[in-house]
């Protein structure tokens, strides 16, 4: 056989063995990151019903997913607590959210995603005097719920404990104050350490932060591991210091302090602001009981009380509604030093008070706002900006006390950070992805791009070689066998 006969076949099988060690030499173990994960939480509120759908890397930090939230839906209609005629209608108001998650969520990733319902304060008070009726509304939305092909969680009432714990967990964590991601594309422990938060609720204040030492009443905290970390926090609901009572007992104040003055002036309201008061519609609240016996005829009950616009008379006036020990007993009072977020819509007011770098400089400017320049400049009805003085000046007293109070970041309950809701539902997913599974990471092998031009370029050498090979045997064939 002649040298070009074994010149094909021979350059073949060389590129055939130089692109098989190409392949086992140049291969590198490529690892393919997991996809992302997703969760569904519905926040059912006492007016209306927020889904939220948050989303996380399949590979979590310390066994804590770093979430984001993907996007909310507000539920159509009042809060579920509302359908007490019909509880199967508090089942029916979520299912045009729950079509917007599946849509939302890759279909293939439905029958991992977790779906929970917790329900808060209208909640909690029905539970108390209707429990039949809040069983009934309870069960028509798990039935709903459980008709989707999301992993179902649970519908629960969630406690004013646990609530303020899932919100100390969000709030901190978009503070960064768990992990912040650093210069060098990792996440790291954070070393700002935490703050506690402050609510300003309707019914209550409620302070909740972590614990240094030893806890002096073990059933108000809570163990919380996040990002390799374990948290003891503490909350604490003061039940005659929320929005609703501090507003009756100082009015209460006006008009006891004033000898029950059919005439009495309140120096926490606008000047020239004015408006009557029934005595028993503060006085039969149970916070305002203890506050002194009424001793006025009943045809005295109405009282007509008028604004000062008096700061300084405001702040005493206020200060008499904290003459009790029982506010801050020594197990519910946080650590000394403990810096407070203030989630509170007053804030914002006093942020647009100027200069804002003193608290008592933006509450007397406030306070020394007359009804007519108030309505200037906050655009509202008197109603809604009477009180707005009588509550900064509480915030202030407090700070007064001791507390100290993260002002720039404090703010209204649904204050936001890169587009992320600060509330419990936030909370809640963090502490859940600690018991989501993590993914593991896919292993492929892959070569260098160098290495491919080169095994393609071998390709086409094989490919052009055979061809040639194939294309002189035929004509060799076709001159050996000429027509006869």
């Amino acid at each position: 056989m002649s040298w070009r006969e074994l010149l094909p076949p021979c350059l073949v099988i060389v590129a055939g063995l130089t692109g098989i060690l190409l392949l086992c030499v140049s291969t590198k173990i490529v690892k393919i990151p997991p996809g992302s994960k997703y969760g569904i939480v519905l926040d059912a509120g006492p007016s209306h019903t927020t889904l939220f759908i948050y989303q996380w890397s399949a590979k979590k930090e310390n066994n804590t997913g770093v979430v984001s939230e993907h996007s909310t839906c507000t539920v159509q209609g009042p809060g579920i607590s509302d359908y007490s005629t019909c509880p199967q209608e508090a089942g029916n108001s979520l299912k045009a959210c729950l079509k917007q998650a599946m849509e939302a969520i890759p279909e293939q990733q439905h029958s991992q995603t977790p779906v929970y319902l917790g329900a808060t304060a209208s909640m909690r008070l029905l539970n108390l005097t209707n429990p039949v009726l809040s069983d009934a509304l309870l069960a028509a939305v798990t039935s709903t719920l459980k008709s989707y092909p999301f992993d179902f969680q649970g519908v629960k009432i969630l406690s004013s404990q646990k609530e303020g714990v899932f919100l100390w967990a969000a709030v901190n964590y978009l503070l960064e104050n768990f992990i912040k991601y650093a210069w060098t594309g990792h996440w790291i422990h954070s070393r700002k350490g935490t703050v506690g938060v402050m609510t300003l609720r309707r019914d209550s204040l409620q302070m909740t932060f972590m614990l240094k030492g030893e806890s002096q009443d073990p059933e108000k905290e809570v163990m919380l591991q996040l990002y390799g970390h374990t948290y003891k926090v503490n909350t604490h609901s003061f039940l005659c210091y929320g929005r609703d009572q501090v507003l009756k007992r100082l009015l209460l104040k006006v008009v006891q302090d004033q000898g029950y003055a059919r005439n009495a002036s309140n120096p926490c309201w606008p000047l020239s602001y004015s408006r009557k008061v029934l005595l028993h519609s503060v006085h039969a609240d149970p916070c305002t009981v203890s506050d002194g016996p009424l001793s006025v005829p009943a045809h005295e009950d109405t009282f007509h009380i008028t604004g000062s616009s008096n700061s300084s008379a405001c702040r005493r006036l206020v200060g008499k509604l904290f003459n009790s020990s029982s506010f801050c007993s020594f197990s519910d009072c946080p650590p000394h030093g403990t810096k407070f977020l203030v989630i509170s819509e007053m804030l914002n007011f006093l942020k647009e008070m100027a200069p804002y770098t003193d608290l008592g400089q933006a509450t007397d400017l406030l306070c020394g706002m007359s009804k007519k320049e108030l309505n200037e400049k906050f655009k509202e009805r008197p109603n809604m900006f009477a009180d707005h003085c009588t509550l900064s000046t509480f915030i202030y007293h407090l700070h007064a006390m001791g507390y100290q109070f993260d002002l720039d970041s404090s703010g209204q309950t649904a204050f936001q950070i890169s587009d992320t809701s600060a509330g419990w539902a936030l909370g809640y997913m963090l502490n859940l992805t600690n018991i989501i599974p993590e993914d593991e990471l896919i292993l492929l092998k892959g070569i260098e791009n160098g290495v491919w031009s080169l095994l393609l370029i071998l390709l086409v050498l094989l490919l052009t070689g055979s061809f040639t090979r194939i294309s002189y045997r035929v004509v060799v064939k076709d001159d050996a066998h000429p027509e006869s």
